[in-house]
């Protein structure tokens, strides 16, 4: 096998080994099935199988009671800020706060489907660099939404906002199972696979029981969060291999790191470790305000833009992948997901430093 790179890719993103080798040696035949799981029926014992136990895994780490239903649903992060609105506004106003890009796409969707929403929270008058302290709720409100991480701007959530009865709805693709919360206060969550949780191509949708049965009924079959919690997912044919590796990346989590209160450390040790060093020395600058720095996404500058170039090239030189900042603000981004190493963090910070001296 030629030599793998440290990737540190900000989605689809890094993978654990292991995982991927499981899956290379069941690629042509799955538990004797003479099959890959590429091939086998959603219908068929096995692929159930998978289903169930990657249900039953979430429900584990998440520390989910009975009244949540697990869902896997295609369309990715962005379909679900219009089906959220789509499904609980009911003519009720939404609100939401606003922490920067994927946020602010969920508010242009509710708007998009003609919903009442009102923005109570927004970090935009500083770039999006920190998560607002204060969060008014209305209790006239369906829901209040929040985005837990940003990845492009490299903020996250530490703690989040008592809606009182209000339920929660919130983004979390950039930070699901990388750390342990109170799932109560939430009537739904969803989550992108393609960070922590598994591949591109499924999305993890959480969704309470009370919440579920406000949804509106008068929206076509495949909008409505009812015909997926209502055919365990498997009203169509589902994503399988993608929902397949999510469960051998839950079960890595579950029973080869320890659970969500391992990972959690791990993963403070890992963003503690790049943190300190660019805090330590004055050539790199991070960009989100210390208090809502997050563990996932590690956004900096360089003292000029004109060395970004020779930094990416060094680094891809150096076997290490995926650390140009997003697009739409430049800079710098090292994503240190759940499948990224505490040693890949040291070859990062190795190299940052040798590049700083230089």
């Amino acid at each position: 096998m030629a030599q793998r790179v440290i990737n540190f890719n900000p989605g689809p993103s890094a993978l654990p080994l292991s995982v991927l080798e499981q899956a290379k040696s069941e690629m042509l035949d799955f538990q004797g099935s003479g099959m890959s799981v590429l091939e086998t029926s959603h219908r068929s014992k096995q692929f159930e199988a998978v289903l169930d136990s990657a249900i039953q895994r979430t429900r584990r780490l998440l520390g989910l009671d009975e009244s949540y239903h697990v869902l896997f649903i295609q369309g990715g992060a962005s379909m679900q800020f219009a089906m959220v609105p789509m499904n609980f506004a009911n003519g009720r106003p939404v609100d939401y706060v606003d922490t920067g890009t994927w946020s602010t796409k969920a508010i242009k969707e509710a708007r998009i489907c003609g919903k009442e929403t009102r923005v109570v929270a927004s970090s935009e008058d500083a770039k999006f660099t920190y998560i607002p302290g204060k969060v008014p709720v209305n209790p006239d409100a369906a829901y209040l939404h929040i985005t837990s991480n940003n990845t492009i701007r490299g903020t996250q959530w530490k703690s989040f906002p008592d809606a009182g009865d209000v339920p929660l709805v919130s983004d979390m693709s950039s930070d699901i199972f990388s750390r342990r919360f109170d799932p109560r206060p939430f009537g739904l969550i969803y989550a992108g696979a393609q960070k922590n949780a598994g591949p591109a191509g499924v999305t993890l949708v959480i969704i309470r029981d009370d919440m579920l049965k406000k949804a509106s009924k008068e929206l076509p079959t495949m909008l409505r969060y009812a015909t997926y919690a209502d055919n365990r997912s498997l009203y169509n044919t589902p994503p399988c291999f993608s929902i397949y590796l999510c469960e051998l990346v839950l079960k890595w989590i579950e029973e080869t790191i320890g659970g969500l209160d391992q990972m959690e450390q791990i993963n403070e040790e890992k963003a503690a470790l790049l943190y300190d060093y660019i805090d330590g020395q004055d050539f790199y600058r991070g960009t989100a305000r210390p208090d809502s720095r997050s563990r996932m996404n590690i956004t900096f500058l360089l003292p000029e833009a004109d060395l970004e170039k020779d930094f990416i090239a060094g680094a891809a030189e150096a076997g290490l992948y995926g650390l140009k900042g997003h697009r739409s603000v430049g800079g710098l981004r090292a994503s240190i997901y759940n499948a990224t190493t505490l040693e890949s963090v040291k070859a990062l910070v190795d190299y940052m430093d040798r590049f700083a001296k230089r």
